[in-house]
C-alpha cells in the first residue's frame, strides 16, 4: 500500500473563512448583548445599593461578575469548539452557549435578586 491510500483524507468540506467570521460576529453580538445586561445589572445593584444606603455583598460581587464574564466565556469556547468544524455545527454550538447563558441569567435572577445582593 502506498502512503496515499494509507493516509486520512478529510472529507468534511471546510467553511469559508468570510462565513465564519460573518457567524462569529453575529453571534458575537448575540453574547455582547448578554454581557451588557449583565453590565446593566451591575449598575442597577449598585444603585440599589447606594439608595438604600448599604453595599454590594461579597457574593453578590462574585454573581454579578460571573454574570458578565459567562456570557463572554461561552462565547471564546463556542468559537474555538467550532473552528474546525463545518456551517451547522458553528451555529449549534453558538446557540447552546446562548442556550447556557440565558439560564444562567435566570437563575442569577431567580436565586438571588437584589435582596441576597446586599448587606
Amino acid at each position: 500500500m502506498s502512503a496515499d491510500a494509507t493516509a486520512s483524507v478529510d472529507t468534511t468540506p471546510r467553511v469559508p473563512r468570510w462565513v465564519a467570521t460573518t457567524l462569529a460576529v453575529i453571534f458575537g453580538l448575540f453574547y455582547a448583548y448578554d454581557a451588557w445586561e449583565a453590565v446593566g445589572n451591575v449598575i442597577g445593584i449598585s444603585t440599589l445599593a447606594s439608595g438604600l444606603d448599604t453595599s454590594i455583598s461579597v457574593v453578590g460581587w462574585v454573581v454579578l461578575s460571573l454574570g458578565v464574564v459567562i456570557p463572554i466565556a461561552l462565547f471564546l469556547i463556542a468559537l474555538g469548539l467550532g473552528r474546525k468544524r463545518d456551517l451547522l455545527a458553528q451555529v449549534l454550538l453558538y446557540l447552546s452557549g446562548l442556550g447556557v447563558s440565558a439560564v444562567v441569567a435566570l437563575d442569577i435572577v431567580a436565586l438571588f435578586g437584589a435582596g441576597q445582593l446586599l448587606t
